[in-house]
């Protein structure tokens, strides 16, 4: 039997998803409507709307990370470990399947809450990227003195490049940036050259 806590962010979620407004629009009563419980029980359990909106979004993410961080550590060396978890962001597939709100999200102007996203992205990313990069430090495959803020500035940086409410971008443009990018990260980490030649090669290889 699903707690009061999953119901109401289910509510929330499905009203997140289906709306074409923007999602500030969304009210308690809307939720607690949609969830067939009381006002009055949702403000038991949160604050505001907005911290049910927090919630929803980091539940999706988490959920999205702890599928994708048991594929990564299936990987036997830090450069394929590196080359799971990035082609997962490229091809926006760090998500949960069965939770679909972050696309809808990313399609919404709305900057409040594209700030929301990316921060939720770069909190729980990061500690993936984290371990993979003090592996690396300490296999000597790369070269990092700051793994958790390495971490974070790498994860942050791809988040708002690829952003396209901040940086609308045909295919030909974010390649080009994704070139960039690689040489960035090459200069950073000092790995084998060549080795995030994958992020700007067709996803599909």
């Amino acid at each position: 039997m699903k707690n009061k806590t999953d119901i109401i962010l289910n509510s929330a979620e499905e009203l997140m998803c289906g709306m074409t407004d923007p999602v500030q629009d969304i009210t308690v009563d809307m939720i607690a409507k949609n969830a067939g419980i009381g006002k009055g029980s949702i403000y038991y359990y949160f604050k505001s709307k907005e911290e049910i909106i927090d919630a929803v979004i980091e539940r999706s993410y988490s959920l999205a990370i702890r599928e994708y961080f048991e594929n990564v550590s299936k990987q036997s060396s830090t450069a394929e470990k590196l080359k799971t978890l990035f082609r997962s962001m490229l091809t926006k597939e760090f998500r949960d399947s069965r939770r679909n709100v972050i696309l809808p999200l990313h399609i919404q102007d709305d900057l409040l809450l594209h700030h929301k996203m990316m921060m939720t992205a770069i909190k729980t990313v990061s500690p993936i990227l984290t371990e993979i990069l003090a592996e690396g430090q300490a296999d000597g495959s790369i070269s990092t003195e700051a793994p958790k803020e390495s971490a974070e500035m790498i994860v942050a940086m791809l988040t708002f490049l690829l952003d396209k409410s901040f940086f609308p971008a045909d295919t030909d443009s974010i390649y080009r940036k994704l070139r960039l990018y690689a040489n960035v990260l090459e200069t950073c980490l000092k790995p084998e050259k060549g080795s995030f030649d994958f992020l700007f090669t067709p996803l599909d290889n």
